[in-house]
C-alpha cells in the first residue's frame, strides 16, 4: 500500500514496481486528488500552478519522468524580478546578465560569488545520490543518507541556519538580509534561519535554469499511476495495525471512504502524507514499542491566485506601462503582508503566447502568510475580476524540531514525507521515493550490504 498520490505517492508506486517487478501489487489511497500540491486553478477556461511550480535543471528524476511519460517541458517566457522592501525596489533585474552581476557587485562586493561556491559545493556532492541509487544502495535514516553524501558536515546543515552557514563563508549581513531573505521567504515562506540545508536546495533551485512540465506539473503524478497500473484507491487512510503471519509482518490499513469504512491487508506499506497532528490524524496500533508522535509543526502559507490590474503606484511605478518586472521578491521587514508574487503563465502555452503587457488585467499568484483582506487586495490591484484563494500547510516549520524524523517505522512500513524535514522540493522527494523503494527491496530480499555502507564512493568507483 502507498498512502498519497502526490509526488512522492506516484515516484514511490513507480520505483516500487520497478524494483519489484510487475508482478507486485499496488494499491495507493488518495483522499483528494491525484498530485497533492501540485494543484492547478482555472482562471478563464486556462489551467495555471498554484504550487509547485518550477524544477531546476538538476532534477534528473524528474527529467526521467518527463521523458519515460513522453511529457514536454513547457516554452519558457522570459521576465524579470525585483526585490521590494515594503517602500522601494532595493534589487532590479535588467534584461542583460553582465549588468545584472554588476549591480550584485555593486550592491554587495564578492558574496554573490561566495555563496556560489557554497552552493556548488553542496550540490556537487548532493549529486552523489544518482550514482549510489543507479548502484542499488539505500539508507535507513536521513542522517546515514546525508553522510553518506557530505560526511558529518550535511548532517550538521540540518542543525545550523542558512544565515551562520553563509556568514561564516563570508557573505554579508547585507546580502543574507536582502536576497538570501527574499529568495527563502518566496518559497519556504520562512526566515534565514531555516536549516542550512534545506536553505541550499532552496537556492540552487531558484537560479540557474529551471523549467516546468506542458499541461501541468501534476501530469508526472496521474503518469506514474498510470503508467505502474497502480489500483488508485479514493479514501483517507485512518490508521494502521500490525499483525503478524508465518512470522512476517502483516499491515491493515483502514481508511474510510464515501461507501463507510474499510480495511486491507499488506506486506509492506509507504506513508507518503506527513505524520503529524495537524495534518492528519493517523493511528498506529498493536505496534511494540508505539510508534512515537511527530514532533515539530508545519508553516501555514497561502496562495492567491489574482486576475486583475497591477497597482503599480504602490512599486514606485505611478505609470503602470512603465512596470518592468514579472516576479515580485520581498525582504522579512514587519509591515510586508505578502511573501512575494508573480505574473503567471498558463500550463499550456502556445507558440504564439505572449505575457500581458504590466497595464492588462493579468493573472497573479500571492504567496502570504495569512489569506489576504479586502484593503491588502486593494493595495496590490486597482481593480480585480476573481480571486481563488488556497491554504497550505506545506512545508514543515523548519525551526520546530531539532531531530530528524525516521524513514523506517517498522519492518516493512516505510515514512517517505520524513524527507522533507531535510528539504522540500520535487527532487528532494522523487530522490526519497526511489531510497525507500530501494530499501523495501534490499530488506525483503535480505541484502544488507546495499544498505547504510560507508565509503560508498570508493565501493562505486570500484563497481564501475
Amino acid at each position: 500500500a502507498v498512502v498519497g498520490a502526490g509526488l512522492g505517492g506516484s515516484a514511490a508506486a513507480y520505483f516500487l514496481q520497478q524494483h519489484f517487478g510487475p508482478q507486485v501489487q499496488l494499491d495507493v489511497y488518495e483522499a483528494a486528488g491525484v498530485g497533492g500540491r501540485l494543484a492547478t486553478v482555472t482562471v478563464n477556461k486556462q489551467q495555471y500552478e498554484s504550487r509547485g511550480a518550477s524544477i531546476h535543471a538538476l532534477s534528473l528524476h524528474m527529467q526521467d519522468f518527463v521523458k519515460i511519460l513522453g511529457l514536454k517541458h513547457r516554452r519558457e517566457v522570459a521576465g524579470k524580478s525585483a526585490i521590494f522592501s515594503g517602500e522601494h525596489f532595493i534589487l532590479e533585474e535588467t534584461d542583460w546578465y553582465l549588468l545584472n552581476l554588476f549591480r550584485l557587485w555593486w550592491h554587495y562586493g564578492i558574496s554573490f560569488l561566495r555563496l556560489q561556491m557554497w552552493m556548488e559545493e553542496v550540490m556537487e556532492k548532493f549529486m552523489r545520490i544518482y550514482k549510489y541509487q543507479a548502484h542499488g544502495y539505500a539508507f535507513s535514516s536521513l542522517e546515514e543518507l546525508l553522510r553518506s553524501l557530505g560526511g558529518e558536515a550535511f548532517v550538521n546543515m540540518t542543525q545550523r541556519s542558512v544565515a551562520e552557514s553563509l556568514l561564516e563563508v563570508g557573505v554579508t549581513q547585507r546580502f543574507v538580509d536582502d536576497v538570501i531573505a527574499a529568495v527563502l521567504r518566496s518559497s519556504y515562506g520562512q526566515s534565514v534561519l531555516v536549516p542550512a540545508f534545506a536553505g541550499a536546495m532552496l537556492l540552487a533551485g531558484a537560479q540557474g535554469s529551471t523549467w516546468a512540465v506542458e499541461g501541468g506539473n501534476k501530469l508526472v503524478c496521474s503518469g506514474l499511476l498510470k503508467l505502474t497500473k497502480a489500483n488508485v484507491i479514493s479514501a483517507r487512510v485512518t490508521g494502521i495495525s500490525l499483525h503478524s503471519s508465518e512470522g512476517r509482518a502483516l499491515y491493515q490499513v483502514h481508511y474510510e471512504s464515501t461507501e463507510g469504512q474499510g480495511s486491507a491487508f499488506y506486506d509492506m506499506v509507504v506513508v507518503t502524507t506527513p505524520l503529524h497532528p495537524s495534518r492528519s490524524n493517523f493511528t498506529f496500533e498493536n505496534f511494540d514499542p508505539p510508534i512515537a508522535d511527530f514532533p515539530g509543526a508545519f508553516q501555514p502559507s497561502v496562495t492567491s491566485v489574482v486576475h486583475g490590474y497591477l497597482n503599480s503606484s504602490y512599486f514606485g511605478f505611478p505609470d503602470p506601462k512603465l512596470f518592468p518586472f514579472t516576479s515580485i521578491l520581498t525582504t522579512d521587514t514587519p509591515n510586508l503582508f505578502f511573501h512575494a508574487m508573480d505574473n503567471i503563465c498558463p500550463v499550456n502555452i502556445s507558440a504564439a503566447f505572449r505575457r500581458k503587457q504590466p497595464q492588462e488585467a493579468a493573472v497573479w499568484r500571492v504567496l502570504s502568510q495569512q489569506p489576504l483582506d479586502k484593503p491588502q487586495l486593494k493595495t496590490l490591484f486597482r481593480s480585480y475580476y476573481s480571486v481563488q484563494v488556497a491554504e497550505w500547510q506545506t512545508y514543515p516549520r523548519y525551526d520546530a524540531a531539532k531531530a530528524l524524523p525516521p524513514i523506517v517505522l517498522h519492518e516493512s512500513l516505510f515514512y517517505l514525507s520524513s524527507v522533507e524535514w531535510v528539504a522540500s522540493s520535487m527532487e528532494m522527494i522523487a530522490v526519497a521515493a526511489k531510497n525507500v523503494a530501494l530499501l523495501a527491496y534490499n530488506r525483503w530480499h535480505q541484502e544488507l550490504e546495499k544498505i547504510d555502507q560507508k565509503d560508498l564512493m570508493h565501493k562505486v568507483k570500484t563497481e564501475l
